[in-house]
C-alpha cells in the first residue's frame, strides 16, 4: 500500500525530494506524510538501482527524477493509460516573456542611459609610452 502511494506520487509529479534522515517519522511531502521517510528512501533506492530514476544528492537531500524507462515501468505497474504523463513532461501554456524593468538598448555599444563613454587608449605621452 505504501509503495503504491509513493509510486503514484512519483509518477504524478515526475520528481521527488527526500531528506537524508532515516530516523524521520514522516516524509516531508504533504501527500506522503503518513509514510516513514525510511520507506520512501528504500523504494526510491530500489528504483535507482534498476535505472528507473536518476539520483542527485545535494545538501543532505536526495532528488529523484523519472527516466523514460521508469515512466514505462510505472505505467505498467500502476495500470495507467498511455496518455497520462508526469507533470514534468507537460508543456506549460504560459510562455510569455516577463519584462525585466530595464529599458531596451537601442544600438550596440551604447548604454540605455545615453552616455557616450569612449576612452582614448592611443595616447603616446602618458603611462607606458
Amino acid at each position: 500500500k505504501e509503495k503504491r502511494q509513493i509510486l503514484e506520487h512519483l509518477f504524478q509529479e515526475g520528481v521527488i525530494c527526500v531528506k537524508k534522515d532515516a530516523r524521520a517519522c514522516r516524509h516531508n511531502e504533504q501527500q506522503l506524510e503518513a509514510i516513514p521517510n525510511l520507506h520512501v528512501m528504500m523504494v526510491l533506492r530500489s528504483l535507482c538501482s534498476k535505472a528507473f530514476v536518476t539520483e542527485t544528492f545535494n545538501w543532505q537531500w536526495y532528488y529523484y527524477y523519472l527516466t523514460n524507462e521508469g515512466i514505462e515501468y510505472l505505467r505498467e505497474y500502476l495500470a495507467l493509460p498511455a496518455d497520462v504523463i508526469p507533470a514534468t513532461l507537460k508543456k506549460s501554456t504560459a510562455s510569455a516573456v516577463v519584462p525585466s524593468g530595464r529599458p531596451e538598448r537601442s544600438e550596440k555599444g551604447k548604454s540605455a542611459h545615453g552616455g557616450e563613454f569612449k576612452p582614448n587608449f592611443e595616447k603616446k605621452d602618458g603611462y607606458r609610452s
